[in-house]
């Protein structure tokens, strides 16, 4: 939706007392924000609002302030989704208190992409920071987008894992989406907007505070398939994220941690409570709907074919020549190979050899070789 045909929704939003689920509430009673701002005080009052914010919306006090925020969106080049229209991310449609309206920078066709959270601890040890970039690398190299909350720690490593392999990113933030929290994520902000998403429900400017996050925690939670945990302490945001996620009826993943580690106890826990215990991204992967593995299997697989070819094109004639009697498949017998290449034995084994060398094929048990999936 263009920002000026969003003011209305961008007042009802921003009007003091207002928050997500009372918005839903006006919203369903009186059909749209047009509606909200044509009701009497009477009508608005029997909604439960308080006085004050009865008193904005039929005054239409926050006409001034939408109108502002329609220049910034403009300036900042940027994006208003409201929940009727079809580019709002639809999963967030199923839990209690969606937003109405998303900001987003970047590539809106991604918000209703299959995808999947990655939260955990600001201040991972060693091995949580391992886990979360082999996580966010993995699963964006088979096709996921990869969201988190683009914060220090976990969130920050999951989304530079998805991008430095040219996968996806939804960066959700707890400011507007024109700020940048922490600052030193400057460049990887940068990044995930360019091979994604930056969206929040806050309006542009406004800054880190505290109560903003536990709010925006519900987007990570509800928005994608399942979360996955890779470490959190006994109160942490994360432990909070998936016990939204799992009231969301979403998958819900535990990277296990080291017992005596403090930030071991989030995932460790829910792991306890039934979370999926995982140790690797095909764990998460058999979890899946059935539709979305498969496409994923099948997006994987065209992808490996244009690998093979850029392959082939780097070999010799008798090396690409033997390379395409092979599949990834099934193997071939050393003899089956001969018969159907027309050349002697020693030149085939050397021929495999050097392709067993490059990476690209293997040799199983009998003689036998197949293609490496690469």
């Amino acid at each position: 939706m263009e920002p000026e045909a969003s003011l209305s929704w961008l007042a009802l939003t921003m009007t003091p007392g207002i928050a997500a689920r009372l918005s839903a509430r006006l919203l369903r009673e009186f059909g749209s924000p047009e509606g909200v701002f044509r009701a009497s005080l009477t009508g608005l009052e029997a909604c439960n609002l308080t006085a004050p914010a009865a008193q904005a919306i039929f005054k239409k006090q926050t006409f001034w302030r939408a109108e502002k925020e329609v220049d910034a969106i403009r300036r900042i080049g940027c994006r208003v989704v409201n929940w009727t229209e079809p580019e709002y991310p639809q999963s967030l449609l199923q839990i209690y208190d969606p937003p109405v309206l998303l900001y987003v920078r970047g590539d809106v066709s991604i918000l209703n992409a299959p995808s999947l959270g990655i939260v955990g601890t600001r201040r991972p040890t060693i091995y949580g920071s391992q886990m979360a970039e082999l996580m966010g690398r993995e699963l964006a190299k088979r096709g996921l987008v990869i969201v988190s909350g683009l914060a220090r720690g976990v969130d920050a490593i999951c989304h530079k894992g998805a991008t430095d392999v040219g996968g996806r990113a939804i960066g959700v933030l707890g400011t507007g989406v024109d700020v940048c929290y922490p600052r030193e994520n400057r460049k990887l902000f940068e990044k995930v907007l360019e091979r994604g998403a930056i969206l929040s429900e806050l309006p542009t400017g406004s800054h880190p505070a505290p109560e903003n996050f536990p709010v925006r925690n519900r987007i990570i939670a509800g928005m994608p398939l399942g979360v996955v945990i890779v470490e959190g302490k006994q109160y942490s945001g994360s432990l909070i994220t998936a016990r939204l996620a799992m009231e969301f009826g979403r998958e819900v993943f535990g990277v296990p941690g080291n017992v005596t580690q403090e930030v071991s106890f989030a995932p460790n826990q829910l792991i306890k409570q039934g979370a999926k215990l995982v140790t690797g991204v095909e764990d998460v992967i058999e979890e899946l709907p059935t539709p979305v593995r498969a496409a994923l299997v099948q997006a994987e697989a065209v992808e490996s074919e244009q690998r093979n070819l850029l392959v082939a094109n780097d070999l010799s004639p008798i090396q690409k020549k033997i390379y395409e009697l092979l599949s990834t498949e099934e193997s071939r017998h050393i003899d089956e190979i001969i018969e159907m290449i027309e050349l002697n034995s020693s030149e085939v084994l050397a021929t495999l050899f050097e392709l067993e060398m490059k990476g690209i094929i293997r040799q199983l048990p009998g003689k036998q070789f197949s293609k490496v999936l690469l």
